[in-house]
Parts: structure tokens; C-alpha cells; sequence
């Protein structure tokens, strides 16, 4: 069996968006939210430790 590990994890993000946006409160999800989810800050954070490490 073939597994595309980039689209598993696309599939997965999808999912904790959509888990996401059923729980909101409002209409929509703010951008903050989107990116609390998406683990935006945490890998941001990741990349410059590692930038750092390589400096």
C-alpha cells in the first residue's frame, strides 16, 4: 500500500479545522484561531530554533 504522508497530514489539518469550526461560537474562525489549530506559531518557533542551531 502507497501512502502519500502530504496528503495525510493536508486530510488531518483539514479535519481539526472542520472539528474547529463546528465547536466556534460565531459565524467564522478568526485568523488567530486558524492559526492556534493549525499550530502555526509552534512551527514558526521550530524554524527558527532550527535556523538558529544552523547559524
Amino acid at each position: 500500500m502507497v501512502q502519500d504522508h502530504v496528503a495525510l497530514a493536508e486530510i488531518e489539518l483539514c479535519g481539526d479545522l472542520i472539528i474547529a469550526a463546528s465547536a466556534a461560537d460565531g459565524d467564522r474562525l478568526s485568523f488567530a484561531r486558524i492559526d492556534e489549530v493549525l499550530k502555526v506559531a509552534a512551527e514558526r518557533s521550530a524554524l527558527q530554533a532550527a535556523a538558529r542551531r544552523q547559524s
